[in-house]
């Protein structure tokens, strides 16, 4: 699966939300992702965390607010995002979040990494039944596994994304070492959340094994957002999906280097010949210096027995160019 990211790109437009699920569309995705706030529900005065940060949010909590959609905005988004054939996600921040959610229609859970352990809407999700995908960009191994072993009891199909919580993510920071160590630690489908900004990390996940992807996106990489440093733009996204296709295409699709029947007819013509590079006399020595390789294989002695050839004493004439074979030498 791979998912477009949009969470607050939208900057609180309704109609900017829609017009990235009209663009989307034609990318490749399989499905546009949001975030539902509902500032009450989730936040309050005292969250530090991007205070000022925008000229018209004075705190953090005033930026969700703004972000907020209604209930039946959100569900006219999934509506869309369905007529053009992607599945909407959208990251709960709240208990009421899941609540509108499930009256949305989701279909699966995206848990971001600050709510890994947030095991009360957690609980909540888990008892709807639907696949969660966690994200475990914030957390240590001892906090995903207690939270893993919390959620299993509950019988949902569980995912994990690698994700580093830096925006942008720097190469250094990608982590991809732990897409194998968490295949090997948790035996479940493993992906990677990318904040990089540019469509290599993504790329590099796919050549490791990941099978779910997501990144965020922008329209343009100079619009307004906390998240744009760490965007790719829509155009990237058509060049990502296709180079992700590609990938789990080839590495589905392994080569037997031992079987090379197929080849039989390019090596006949690519494979050489041994030739003389001068006109050589009957009965003179054959050394290195006098043999060149040509095109095409099968009308001299093979190229890679020219050591066979060496010291060998020519039983006729050769003319330059010619071909040299057994024949035409002392046995």
């Amino acid at each position: 699966m791979i998912i477009a990211e949009i969470a607050q790109a939208h900057d609180g437009s309704l109609g900017t939300a829609h017009a990235y699920i009209d663009a989307l569309s034609n990318t490749g995705v399989d499905a546009i992702k949001f975030q539902t706030h509902i500032a009450e529900a989730e936040s309050s005065e005292f969250e530090p965390f991007r205070i000022k940060f925008s000229k018209q949010d004075a705190t953090r909590f005033e930026y969700w607010k703004r972000m907020e959609f209604t209930l039946d905005q959100w569900k006219g988004l999934n509506a869309h995002a369905i007529e053009k054939g992607l599945e909407l996600i959208s990251s709960p921040f709240s208990n009421l979040a899941v609540d509108w959610l499930e009256e949305v229609g989701v279909k699966r859970y995206k848990i971001g990494s600050g709510e890994v352990s947030n095991w009360l809407m957690l609980e909540k999700i888990a008892k709807t039944g639907k696949p969660v995908i966690l994200s475990s960009g914030m957390s240590s191994w001892e906090e995903m596994d207690n939270t893993i072993e919390f959620l299993k009891p509950y019988g949902n199909q569980l995912s994990i994304m690698q994700c580093t919580t830096a925006y942008p993510t720097r190469p250094e920071q990608w982590g991809l070492n732990v897409i194998g160590e968490l295949r090997d630690r948790y035996n479940i489908p493993v992906g990677f959340s990318d904040h990089s900004g540019d469509i290599n990390a993504c790329l590099a996940a796919a050549s490791l094994g990941a099978e779910l992807f997501e990144f965020h996106v922008i329209f343009d990489k100079r619009q307004f957002g906390p998240d744009t440093p760490a965007s790719i733009t829509i155009d990237q996204t058509t060049q990502l999906t296709a180079g992700i296709r590609q990938i789990q295409t080839a590495l589905n699709s392994p080569i037997n280097k031992a079987n090379i029947e197929s080849y039989q007819q390019l090596k006949s013509i690519f494979e050489k010949s041994l030739a003389v590079n001068k006109s050589l006399k009957k009965g003179e020595i054959i050394t290195v210096d006098h043999l060149e390789s040509k095109k095409p294989k099968g009308y001299g002695i093979p190229a890679k027995e020219f050591k066979e050839v060496i010291g060998k004493k020519l039983i006729r004439d050769l003319t330059k160019w010619d071909f040299i074979n057994w024949s035409d030498l002392e046995s």
